[in-house]
C-alpha cells in the first residue's frame, strides 16, 4: 500500500489546477533529507513553522498599537493567523496548493521586530552600514539560521520564497505565495481597521463613503468583496490580482489607513521611545556579545556581534524587550543586604 504522502500526492494531481505547486513537483530542501510517510514536504513546513520559537513568540509582539490595553486588539500571531485563512480561502477555490499557502503565511512575519513597525524602524536606521534591516529578510533568515539552535528548519525552496518575497519589490515565484502576498495586504488593512474603530481612533463613518460604497460598509464585508474579486479576477486572467475597480478602491483604503492611523500621533505616540529601547538594546549586546545565548553567541563568532545582536533583539517580544531594559538600564532601589 502506497505511503498516506503518496496518496496525497496523488490526490493532489487529481484536483489542484496545472497552474498549482504540486509537492511532488516541489525543488526540494538545501539539505535533501527523507521524505515522510504521512505529510508532503508543504505540510511538514507547516508544522516545522508552528513548533518554532518565533512562531510562539508572535503573540506578544505588536501588530500596531504597542501593548494596548485591552484583550481584543491583533498581534503579529493573530494577524498571521488571518493571513493563513485568508490565503487558503483564496488558494482553495482557484484549485492552488494550500498547504503551500498555509506554510508561507504562518512563517512570513518570523522575522518581525517587537514593537511592529517602529521596531523594524528602528533596527533598519541601526543596521544601515550592513544594509539596513527588512522584517521579511529576516523571517528567512529565523527559519534558515536561527531556528532549532542555529540549524534552521530547512523548509522547501517554495515556502522559503514566499515567506522573504511576500513583501518588497519582486513578487513570488510560486502562485501560492502571491496569493499570501495579497492576503497579507487584505488582512492588514481590514484588521487594523477594525483595532483602530475600538481604540477610537477612527470611527466607521470616517472611512470615505467611496470605499464602503465599493468594498462594503463594514469589516466583514470588506474581506469578503476582497476575497471574491481576487477569485473571480485570478480565475479569468490566470494570475493572482483584483480586479481594477476593487484595486483602486482596496488602495484608496490603504492610503486612508496610512493616513489616519498608521501615521497617526495619538496612535504613535509612545514609539519614540521604541526608538530607545531598540538603540540601548543593540549597542550593549553588540558591546557584550559573550552575553548573547546559544546561538546567538554562536553568531557574533561566525559573523559579527553585530549581526547577532541584531538577531537576538529583533526576535524579542515587547514584553521581554522591556524586561531586559529595565534589568540592564533601570536602577533598582537599594537595599541592605
Amino acid at each position: 500500500m502506497p505511503a498516506i504522502r503518496q496518496l496525497r500526492e496523488r490526490a493532489e494531481r487529481a484536483i489542484l489546477s496545472p497552474d498549482a505547486t504540486a509537492a511532488e513537483r516541489s525543488r526540494g530542501r538545501e539539505r535533501p533529507e527523507p521524505e515522510c510517510d504521512v505529510r508532503t514536504c508543504f505540510q511538514r513546513d507547516t508544522d516545522r513553522i508552528i513548533h518554532s520559537k518565533a512562531f510562539r513568540r508572535l503573540m506578544h509582539k505588536t501588530q500596531v498599537f504597542l501593548q494596548p490595553e485591552g484583550d481584543h486588539y491583533r498581534t503579529r500571531l493573530t494577524h498571521t493567523i488571518e493571513v493563513s485563512r485568508i490565503a487558503r480561502a483564496i488558494t482553495r477555490a482557484l484549485g492552488l496548493n494550500e498547504d503551500l499557502a498555509e506554510a508561507i503565511s504562518l512563517g512570513h512575519d518570523l522575522g518581525h521586530t517587537p514593537f511592529g513597525h517602529a521596531g523594524e524602524r528602528a533596527l533598519n536606521a541601526i543596521m544601515e552600514r550592513e544594509g539596513g534591516f527588512r522584517h521579511n529578510e529576516q523571517s528567512l533568515r529565523v527559519v534558515d539560521v536561527i531556528e532549532k539552535e542555529g540549524l534552521g528548519l530547512n523548509l522547501t525552496a517554495e515556502t522559503r520564497d514566499g515567506i522573504v518575497r511576500h513583501t518588497g519589490g519582486e513578487p513570488a515565484a510560486t502562485p501560492e505565495g502571491r496569493a499570501v502576498r495579497l492576503a497579507d495586504r487584505i488582512a492588514y488593512v481590514n484588521h487594523d481597521s477594525d483595532d483602530a474603530i475600538r481604540a477610537g481612533i477612527i470611527a466607521e463613518s470616517d472611512i470615505p463613503d467611496g470605499i464602503r460604497r465599493v468594498l462594503g460598509e463594514n469589516y466583514s464585508k470588506r474581506i469578503d468583496a476582497v476575497i471574491k474579486d481576487i477569485i473571480e479576477e485570478s480565475a479569468a486572467h490566470g494570475d493572482i490580482s483584483m480586479s481594477a475597480d476593487i484595486g483602486s478602491a482596496f488602495n484608496s483604503f490603504r492610503d486612508f489607513m496610512f493616513e489616519r492611523v498608521y501615521n497617526n500621533p495619538e496612535a504613535k505616540r509612545e514609539e519614540r521611545k521604541v526608538f530607545g529601547i531598540i538603540d540601548c538594546l543593540f549597542e550593549y549586546f553588540a558591546s557584550c556579545p559573550h552575553e548573547l545565548p546559544g546561538e546567538y553567541g554562536d553568531i557574533a563568532r561566525a559573523q559579527s556581534p553585530r549581526r547577532a545582536a541584531c538577531d537576538y533583539v529583533s526576535g524579542m517580544t515587547d514584553k521581554y524587550a522591556v524586561y531586559i531594559y529595565g534589568e540592564l538600564f533601570i536602577p533598582e532601589p537599594w537595599q541592605m543586604r
